[in-house]
């Protein structure tokens, strides 16, 4: 029988225990949806007002020099190289998730028709987040070079689909709605052994789990910084591309920050050498600077035991929530094994919206994906495993007391 007081001495031992001092968060609130925005470091209020009041106002100008506004993007994607096992020089921070999708994928296609015309079908996920299919099937649509989306779940599917005219394949590390963790190292190696890229989508595990980029040999990757990582409400996202393919063409959006000499002013483009080349335009200087507020923090803490608590946190949820609400209709639909589990849990049901409206009216943060998905994200710099059991306890009244069925939770707004 798990208790609260087995929950409190387990944060006596955490050694990540303190980390939640540095972040701002309500008081009274359990916050389970660090997995779609992360809660806001404490110095990024510091961090914005030098940017605005010193930067802008007093500097003016001259911060593109002397604040190093310019190399901004890869100063802070060579911190957050080192939580995706990517080399100094091969992240760049920069506009957004789907954007860089856009830039990687056509990368990877350029690549793949200079080697074979008969690479034409791109693999994805058939639960993807839908703005990795949606990039997908705009950019085939409006290359009309006989491009073809093919949907799969899971790795015996992947397995299956896999042949000689698989150009690239796009994967979420991570599937946002389940929470499943895909290996990374033997699914890169299954695809390259047909001959195909892989784009790895590292929105839901960056800053949460293990990754080696390079270790697994992988193509690209593409991920945000707002959810694990703390940067901030639609703070620009991470691309990476390795050496081996960074230079061997341009990417499609060819603006002036991604050009060798823009201060020159040529009328052609010259791509920069290296991850440079994957900048486009002007960037949103004041939301990139709090980027690095929040891999500042993370930089602090242990990635091994970062992981270590996300899976204690995640199995205690687990565990509570079949102690404490097993008389009721829940379908956990998140993984079991640690090596297949990202850092949140869903749970599946009928009234899924409702009950989480039902949490949040109490202070207990979760989200809600459709269709009946209720995800519950563990984020270990700022969770208590005491955190995990009220959250159950406030769960299990709820389902208990039938507390959701009211109209006021069941009314959507716009963003669900």
């Amino acid at each position: 029988m798990l208790t609260l007081e087995y929950c409190r001495q387990l944060d006596a031992v955490d050694p990540l225990a303190g980390m939640k001092q540095q972040f701002a968060l309500p008081d009274n609130t359990i916050y389970l949806d660090g997995n779609s925005l992360g809660a806001r470091p404490k110095s990024a209020s510091a961090r914005a007002q030098a940017v605005v009041e010193q930067e802008w106002q007093q500097d003016l100008i001259s911060s593109w020099n002397k604040n190093q506004w310019w190399n901004l993007p890869l100063n802070i994607g060579n911190k957050v190289a080192q939580v995706v096992g990517a080399k100094e020089g091969e992240v760049a921070i920069t506009d957004t998730t789907s954007t860089n999708l856009f830039k990687v994928l056509a990368t990877a296609l350029r690549i793949q028709s200079e080697a074979s015309s008969e690479r034409k079908i791109i693999i994805a996920e058939r639960e993807a987040f839908p703005t990795d299919l949606y990039i997908i099937q705009g950019m085939s649509e409006w290359l009309n070079q006989g491009y073809q989306l093919q949907l799969i779940s899971g790795p015996e599917e992947l397995q299956a689909a896999l042949n000689e005219q698989v150009a690239a394949v796009v994967l979420s590390h991570v599937n946002y709605r389940t929470g499943y963790l895909w290996p990374m190292q033997d699914t890169t190696a299954a695809i390259h052994a047909h001959g195909g890229l892989v784009i790895w989508d590292l929105c839901h595990s960056i800053g949460a789990v293990d990754i080696d980029l390079n270790g697994a040999d992988a193509d690209f990757a593409i991920g945000c910084t707002y959810k694990y990582l703390n940067g901030g409400p639609g703070a620009p996202a991470m691309v990476w591309v390795p050496a081996k393919h960074v230079n061997r063409c341009a990417q499609p959006l060819s603006g002036w920050w991604g050009h060798a000499q823009p201060f020159e002013m040529a009328t052609d483009y010259a791509p920069a050498a290296g991850i440079r080349r994957y900048l486009s335009g002007t960037q949103p200087i004041t939301s990139l600077a709090l980027v690095e507020c929040g891999i500042d923090v993370h930089l602090q803490a242990d990635m091994p035991k970062i992981r270590a608590k996300s899976l204690a946190m995640t199995d205690l949820f687990i565990a509570l929530v079949e102690q404490e609400c097993a008389n009721h209709p829940l379908e956990m639909i998140t993984p079991r094994e640690h090596a297949v589990r990202g850092s949140h849990v869903s749970l599946k049901h009928e009234h899924g919206f409702a009950i989480i409206q039902a949490l949040i009216a109490r202070g207990v943060i979760g989200d809600y994906r459709e269709p009946e998905v209720m995800r519950f994200g563990i984020t270990p710099l700022y969770l208590s495993f005491e955190d995990v059991w009220h959250a159950v306890q406030h769960l299990k009244d709820i389902l208990d007391n039938k507390t959701w069925d009211t109209p006021e939770f069941h009314r959507r707004g716009e963003v669900t």
